[in-house]
């Protein structure tokens, strides 16, 4: 298979919200070109792109798949995309490495939260977009209602470039205004353009060619002048006011009725730009990792070789597949290159091009094109390879932090190293999930974008490296501290035949302020207990706060001085003062008013001003604190607020539903505050249950 030339490919990434219509559209999109023979369903769960197990009992897109068609001798390399809120950061990471965006709004449901977030994504990445207005043959389709609210929620003109014949029942085909043809629904041949409609078409052809002639001073001047645009004119004009976003070109249809798609595979070609032209409007820059200098690419054969990793998938058996896209030079198989980001050789093995699962084997691929290669052993997703003296690392994406964790266990006593080696290469091919261990409570912790993000994560554990895990609810970081001072002994006496043990000290403790950590004073004064003994009260001391007192949570913010105390020449030992210390501390600790303290969180979140009194006064249902409000752009509105952690562990679920999905939120960790005391009873409680509950197993 010979190599594309830049300027006849396309990288398109399928984007929408869940059930839309996106990987419908793919499989037509593939089967109009003749890659695949017959047109698969979700429904039936045999589609070419959506192959993995969790997506085909879901049926939804859970990550991202690659496919590549002919047309009109382009080469169109198409990513069909997640659409479900979980999965939508694999989304935001394919548009890193495309060049143009087809993004599908349903007829029925319009523009959609999750519509309005993969917009933004495309944003982000200066994407040029064409939308598909899908589903126009169901009962209550509205396409000229949709075409409003592109306009209003993207704040861009929505210029159709075909139309329907009617809606829902009514729908009989849709008019090419370009072509100025009609075309049925049923045979989708040609037709006339029904009477009735020739107002209609008149007026937004008139629209299109104005808002053509709009951008170029010498077709206005044509256009004012009375005289009509050529079709190349007019063609060549709708693909720059596309590719510089002047406004947003709609085409509509039926995808899974196969009726408007070849105009919009026309339409794709003509509207979103090639490499060479994506190029031209965010040119490919990255930093030379030697002298940290910013360095220029250009998507040319003859241009040192730059490829970004974009998606990887972990495969037991097969080995880890990197997808990447290649910027400048050209890869080729049975190679070596250096990943910019680790600084580490890469031996390049066989390249692929893939549709969905289906491996294509060539030799090389040159810029603009995207491919696979399996078993590069240190590359992961966002890494730069290059050439050894030619290094440049480009831009990688930040994905979001996890918004929920989960505890996990293996069902099976022992299986801990087998999830936490499955888990990593699951890890591998999913950047947004983190996996951790937490070195007070002992758990597992995985932690992602949402619950169904974490089953799928769970499922894939076990059927691709066999071990299931349960999930709970992760502990809370509690802390134990005192509100007053207090003083006690410690005497550590035992005789039982021979040597003896002896430890006998007086400790006072002081609250310290919040963040004032552990603080130890030594006022010990004339040798009542020798200089030897005194760092073991300590370890006592440190021991008994590691464990806790109150609820067994460490305790924290407290000053210990130990300022008396004896000790027996015979019998006093280390381990001695170290138990006295720690009964000491044990005495006092209790008289000292002690309390209970949680991880207070600062949380942001950020919504469309219409919810923005059902998500405060949920927030303050939660015990938050709301410190301020503050405008964003798009009419949202963004929540400063602080809230005990112990009130976040669901929030993402709870705030998707609030808002039909629109809302979105981030938290860090503020500082520790006091547990109400009816809350610490509770807490107490359970403690005392789960501590009794262990001594029985």
């Amino acid at each position: 298979m010979s190599r594309i030339s830049p300027n006849q490919i396309r990288n398109v990434a399928i984007i929408a919200h869940s059930g839309a219509g996106k990987t419908t559209l793919s499989e037509v999109m593939l089967f109009n070109a003749g890659v695949i023979d017959r047109i698969g369903t979700t429904e039936a769960g045999n589609t070419t792109l959506d192959y993995e197990p969790e997506e085909v009992a879901r049926k939804i897109t859970i990550s991202s798949s690659i496919a590549f068609y002919d047309w009109q001798k382009v080469r169109v390399n198409i990513v069909d995309t997640p659409g479900f809120v979980n999965f939508m950061e694999d989304t935001r990471g394919c548009l890193r490495a495309v060049d143009g965006a087809v993004v599908i709004v349903s007829a029925l449901s319009g523009v959609k939260a999750e519509t309005e977030k993969v917009w933004r994504y495309a944003c982000e990445f200066e994407v040029p977009r064409i939308v598909f207005v899908n589903k126009l043959d169901k009962e209550s389709a509205k396409f000229y209602l949709v075409l409003d609210e592109l306009e209003k929620s993207f704040e861009n003109e929505a210029i159709p470039l075909t139309i329907p014949i009617g809606e829902g029942e009514t729908f009989k085909g849709i008019i090419d205004l370009i072509e100025m043809k009609a075309y049925s629904a049923d045979k989708s041949s040609e037709m006339e353009i029904p009477s009735d409609m020739k107002d209609t078409v008149e007026k937004y052809k008139k629209k299109l060619v104005e808002k053509v002639a709009e951008a170029d001073d010498n077709l206005l001047e044509k256009y004012l002048e009375g005289t009509d645009l050529t079709k190349e004119e007019l063609l060549n004009g709708i693909k720059q006011s596309s590719i510089t976003r002047r406004f947003i070109p709609v085409c509509c249809g039926v995808a899974s009725a196969n009726i408007g798609v070849k105009h919009l595979m026309d339409y794709v070609i003509l509207c979103l730009p090639s490499p060479e032209e994506k190029a031209l409007i965010s040119p490919i820059v990255g930093i030379n990792t030697k002298d940290g200098k910013e360095v220029e690419r250009h998507p040319k054969e003859n241009e040192p070789l730059s490829a970004y990793v974009f998606k990887t998938i972990a495969d037991p058996f097969a080995g880890k597949l990197s997808i990447f896209r290649v910027y400048s030079g050209v890869m080729k198989s049975d190679s070596v290159v250096i990943n910019a980001t680790t600084g580490n050789k890469e031996r390049v093995g066989s390249i692929f091009y893939l549709i969905g699962k289906k491996q294509v084997p060539v030799q090389s691929v040159g810029p603009g094109e995207i491919a696979a290669v399996v078993k590069l052993k240190e590359t992961n997703v966002g890494d730069t390879l290059c050439e050894e003296h030619h290094p440049i690392k480009l831009p990688r994406v930040k994905f979001a932090d996890p918004l929920i964790s989960y505890a996990i266990a293996p069902k099976t006593k022992g299986d801990e190293e087998k999830v936490s080696l499955g888990l990593n290469r699951i890890l591998e091919e999913d950047p947004t999930l983190h996996f951790t261990r937490d070195d007070e409570s002992k758990e597992m912790i995985l932690s992602g974008m949402g619950q169904v993000h974490l089953e799928v994560a769970l499922e894939k554990l076990k059927r691709k490296f066999g071990v299931e895990v349960i999930m709970k609810t992760p502990k809370i970081p509690y802390r134990e501290t005192i509100r007053t001072s207090a003083k006690a002994q410690g005497k550590y006496k035992k005789q039982s035949g021979g040597r003896g043990q002896y430890g006998d000290c007086w400790i006072e403790i002081e609250p310290l302020p919040r963040g004032g950590g552990y603080e130890f004073v030594d006022k010990i004064v004339g040798g009542v207990i020798p200089q030897q003994y005194r760092p073991a009260v300590e370890k006592g001391i440190i021991e008994t706060m590691k464990e806790g007192i109150l609820a067994g949570y460490p305790i924290v913010d407290m000053k210990v001085t130990l300022y008396d105390g004896s000790y027996h020449t015979v019998d006093s030992s280390e381990m001695a003062f170290k138990i006295a210390g720690s009964m000491a501390l044990k005495k006092c600790f209790m008289d000292a008013k002690p309390v209970l303290l949680e991880p207070v969180m600062k949380v942001e979140v950020i919504i469309p001003e219409e919810f923005l009194g059902a998500v405060i006064g949920d927030l303050n249902s939660r015990r938050g604190k709301v410190q301020g409000v503050e405008p964003q752009a798009g009419g949202n509105q963004k929540i400063l607020c602080l809230v005990p952690m112990a009130e976040m562990l669901t929030y993402a679920n709870q705030l998707q539903g609030m808002t039909a999905g629109r809302g979105l939120y981030s938290m860090e960790f503020a500082v520790y505050e006091e547990v109400p005391s009816h809350i610490a009873q509770k807490i107490i409680a359970e403690r005392a249950k789960q501590k009794a509950e262990e001594k029985e197993d």
